[in-house]
């Protein structure tokens, strides 16, 4: 995806109908982004990273503020009900605006009429990850475990819906296991958890993963990317094991419905300007993390894709939450 310069994207809003009354009035206060999860998780760590870059692009204070609960389903539906001036945004991710609403019947929000795309920042893969003195030392040899000890190995997971649930649903429908399913409420709690001992494996982003796992106790068997990725070389796919299972998610900024245009490019501006800072492309690739720009069109474009995606997977799933 090409780069995006702030310049540009002002160009943009510029040509716009009323586009300068519009960006003369913003921001008018700091800017909130609601992290619909608690703190600690890999969009927590991210938009902290992109926080201070964004402020002094706008001239305003970024404020992180974290909203948990319902798999991300409280948080969003506060910005669903803020006003669309661009002072208040959600970080959505595939859980908010695809997942949810396949999931939960009585979900307060509509994430396609009730938000404004703005730009998607981030996108990561995750990493299988085992609890200290499992003893399966290879992917092959835990999945020969779990196959051996039906229904009794555990899984960690941020949330029942969330995507590190549904990567592990995927892997155990292709790899053809019963595994225990022990859902958290964010993905630092699981972790913690995991390295604690009290569950057995669990999707995590490669980031966390990777640092989890140096002093060699947790491992990490796989990763759910494409391709190898530049900071676990040694550790294979699952593609390549034979499982095409993609266990991975995105991060981006959306804003109430009715956010004007030229608010929303700007915003996306100082973010893909943030992007550039030495200082968070290195927060970010200790993360694993990959750093993403994108236009509000594009990211509304992404935002139909991924609900397709996702609608493909749950139809196997058959996971409906009240």
């Amino acid at each position: 995806m090409p780069t995006i310069t702030r310049r540009g994207l002002l160009g943009v809003a510029a040509s716009l109908p009323l586009a300068a009354p519009a960006l003369a009035a913003f921001p008018e206060q700091p800017v909130r982004v609601i992290v619909p999860w608690n703190p600690g998780g890999l969009a927590d760590i991210l938009i902290r990273a992109l926080a201070p870059a964004m402020g002094q692009a706008l001239g305003q204070p970024v404020v992180i503020e974290n909203r948990a609960g319902a798999n991300g389903a409280v948080g969003t539906q506060a910005v669903a009900r803020a006003p669309a001036d661009g002072h208040t945004l959600i970080l959505g991710n595939a859980e908010t605006h695809a997942i949810n609403p396949l999931i939960y019947p009585k979900l307060a929000y509509n994430p396609v009429t009730e938000f404004t795309p703005v730009t998607g920042f981030a996108s990561g893969p995750f990493a299988l990850i085992t609890r200290p003195g499992l003893g399966a030392a290879t992917l092959e040899a835990f999945l020969d475990m779990v196959r051996r000890q039906p229904g009794r190995v555990s899984f960690a997971s941020w949330g029942i819906g969330s995507t590190s649930h549904l990567a592990m649903e995927g892997l155990a429908k292709q790899a053809k296991l019963e595994m225990l399913h022990v859902p958290f409420t964010g993905a630092a709690p699981a972790a913690t958890a995991l390295i604690g001992g009290q569950v057995d494996c669990m999707f995590l982003n490669a980031g966390p993963a990777d640092a989890a796992a140096r002093d060699g106790r947790p491992r990490i068997l796989a990763v759910g990317a494409p391709e190898r990725i530049a900071q676990l070389p040694e550790t294979p796919t699952l593609k390549e094991r034979g499982l095409p299972v993609e266990a991975a998610n995105w991060f981006g900024l959306l804003g109430p419905a009715g956010l004007p245009a030229p608010v929303a490019a700007r915003i996306a501006g100082t973010v893909a300007e943030g992007l550039q800072s030495a200082q968070v492309r290195e927060i970010f690739r200790a993360q694993v993390a990959l750093p993403l720009t994108q236009t509000p069109e594009e990211m509304a474009k992404f935002l139909a894709a991924d609900r397709e995606r996702w609608g493909a997977v749950l139809r196997d799933l058959a996971i409906r939450l009240e």
